[in-house]
């Protein structure tokens, strides 16, 4: 037995796409009348808008981070390479669906969806365990802060590639699963499906990866994040009781190094804030979307067209990330635009000093 479907699999159901149809009498129906094109339209409208902006954002913070490399911190590098997995997302995940959707049949080679596929998933691993991660050196930074100073170059840097590696591996099933195929045996049109060659082989695959992406990480962050506030609220006890007694006599160089402390620790606090709302964005975004592929593959009467539009909330989470760093970061947004409005002035003077060599050799006698 073999299961073959267009919307067995992740990362997202095409618009108004049913299974393949129950018997050989349903053929006609399912070639001809299986496209709701208002609806179709609908999600290829939000699918170009999510695509414009998660592209802008996040070549602004990759702009900035730019400009930023030559005193780029740990927490710096990993905004650099949430935002490359970000921006990876709206390349490899919401521009080939984009496409696909106003084709409506996926027109390449067999080679071309398998890696279409491939990088769809991948881009969706890479965004999220690189959240973990960032999680995790702020977990580290936090409660653990002088482990960071051993060596925080190189920790980041493998926690990093460790991500990248992991993720390009936990993508490799899609290689297998898809493939240019016949949407029905016999009739002639192509299309990249999911084969399974199990009935239960869409149940176990969605749910592992559900497991995978969205269960297991929210539960690792909600555990960090949980860490992460009980350090805090100790820390802040520790300092009120610090502030009482050097307001009672202690010497200032003791006060001097309370409020350094305190200093720091805002620091550290504002990028536990930002990478919060984050995950929180995070969670929002995803959580319609696996909700829905577990019940299109557990509940047989389900109906993927009516949840279409609620899914593209999962690409969201790439367009949010950019602004809540500028959010928390001003001067990220400040060093975008200054670095905008520079590039627009050079440009203007470049073309001032053309337009001026040009009237002068058209206005120099030949020699």
């Amino acid at each position: 037995t073999v299961d073959s479907s267009p919307s067995s699999c992740l990362p997202h159901l095409p618009a108004g796409r049913l299974l393949p149809p129950s018997s050989p009498s349903d053929l006609n129906w399912t070639l001809f009348h299986t496209r709701d094109e208002e609806l179709a339209r609908a999600e290829i409208g939000v699918l170009a808008t999510i695509l414009a902006v998660a592209a802008v954002g996040n070549l602004g913070v990759l702009l900035a981070m730019y400009r930023l490399r030559k005193k780029m911190s740990r927490m710096h590098l990993f905004i650099l390479h949430l935002g490359l997995t970000d921006l990876g997302v709206a390349l490899f995940q919401v521009l080939p669906q984009m496409i696909w959707e106003v084709t409506y049949r996926f027109l390449g080679p067999d080679l071309l969806c398998r890696a279409v596929k491939y990088l769809q998933v991948m881009s969706m691993f890479a965004s999220t365990y690189m959240l973990i991660m960032m999680t995790l050196d702020r977990y580290m930074a936090v409660c653990h802060p002088l482990r960071t100073l051993q060596q925080p170059g190189r920790q980041a840097y493998l926690m990093i590639g460790a991500t990248w590696l992991l993720s390009g591996l936990l993508s490799l099933p899609q290689i297998f699963i898809f493939s240019l195929r016949e949407v029905h045996q016999g009739s002639g049109v192509l299309d990249c499906w999911a084969d399974f060659r199990y009935p239960w082989g869409a149940r176990a695959y969605i749910t592992w990866t559900t497991l995978c992406v969205f269960v297991l990480p929210v539960g690792v962050l909600t555990v960090c994040y949980g860490l992460i506030c009980h350090e805090i609220c100790k820390n802040l006890r520790g300092k009120t009781q610090s502030g009482a007694e050097t307001g009672a006599g202690c010497p200032c160089s003791q006060a001097s190094r309370v409020s350094s402390v305190r200093t720091i620790s805002r620091a550290k606090i504002r990028t536990v804030k930002m990478t919060f709302v984050i995950v929180l964005a995070y969670v929002a975004c995803w959580a319609p979307f696996f909700s829905v592929q577990m019940w299109s593959v557990w509940d047989e009467n389900s109906t993927n067209v009516a949840f279409t539009i609620t899914m593209l909330l999962a690409s969201l989470s790439s367009c949010c990330n950019p602004w809540i760093y500028m959010f928390f970061s001003g001067h990220l947004l400040h060093d975008i635009l200054r670095y905008i409005s520079c590039c627009g002035r050079s440009l203007t003077l470049s073309c001032t000093f053309a337009d001026q060599c040009r009237t002068v050799l058209q206005t120099s006698p030949p020699p």
